[in-house]
């Protein structure tokens, strides 16, 4: 298990969360807490006691204008990062970070940024399951592309190792994969389809839209949170028997490279 203080990083995350949700609610656009937060609302009323990070979605063109608003919607502490507007960034979905508290996820992402929210854009599905296992198989495959050509190529050496990423270096950019990602998820409309997807929870996570259905609150630590409306449907998809928690020792964390709760971010990176 990691050996920071989750109980700090769950405050500073549950503020985010806070934050968001204010946001949304001002302006009238969707969200839901999605996958281990879903969970968490769901099982233990809060964040499950091992999990740290947290998790949203939004239908796209939600996502979209909160891109476009970020800077005066949010908290001034508070920082949506995504690849509409850092060209730097090496994720196919945005963050909410706390630009006064430092994270280094992997070293060899080279990426310095604060504590966040991931913030998911979820959208419109096929019908057909073949062509929807093709559309979640393209996007993994050019997620992979852009974690090898973002990441350092030399991460394990000078060797064969460095030869798949210096390839895609040479074949690709982060910034064009960065489009083609999004030209693929917005193949399909939220508002239009039958079965929508969060990508990023793969092909198990298919779902008929009125499983999100309309924004749902749900006690979390204490604060309301809107998640999906058929809560159910969905966790028993993802995870089978979610109301029982997995055995001691296998519980999942992140052990993130870097982390100060109380740095920010930019002392670092300078």
């Amino acid at each position: 298990m990691a050996n920071y203080d989750i109980e700090r990083l769950h405050g500073k995350m549950l503020d985010i969360l806070t934050a968001i949700d204010k946001v949304c609610r001002e302006h009238n656009l969707r969200y839901y807490i999605i996958a281990g937060t879903m969970l968490g609302a769901v099982r233990h009323k809060g964040f499950i006691p091992w999990d740290d990070d947290a998790d949203i979605c939004m239908p796209h063109k939600d996502y979209d204008i909160l891109i476009k608003h970020c800077r005066e919607w949010l908290p001034e502490r508070y920082e949506m990062i995504c690849a509409e507007n850092d060209s730097h960034y090496p994720q196919p979905f945005a963050k909410i970070q706390d630009a006064e508290t430092t994270m280094i996820e992997h070293a060899h992402l080279r990426y310095v940024g604060g504590v966040y929210v991931d913030v998911f854009p979820v959208d419109g599905m096929p019908d057909n399951r073949l062509r929807q296992r093709l559309r979640v198989n393209k996007y993994k495959w050019l997620c992979k592309l852009l974690y090898f050509t973002y990441r350092d190529p030399y991460r394990h050496g000078h060797g064969p190792s460095s030869w798949l990423p210096l390839l895609c270096r040479r074949l690709f950019t982060v910034n064009g994969l960065q489009r083609s990602i999004r030209r693929h998820l917005m193949k399909y409309d939220f508002d239009t389809s039958r079965h929508v997807l969060c990508f990023d929870d793969g092909f198990r996570s298919i779902v008929t839209k009125d499983v999100y259905g309309s924004p749902t609150p749900y006690t979390f630590e204490g604060r309301t949170l809107m998640g999906v409306e058929k809560s159910d449907e969905l966790l028993t998809k993802m995870y089978g028997d979610y109301m029982t928690p997995p055995p001691e020792g296998t519980e999942f964390q992140h052990n993130f490279y870097y982390l100060d709760l109380d740095k920010p971010y930019r002392e670092i990176k300078s």
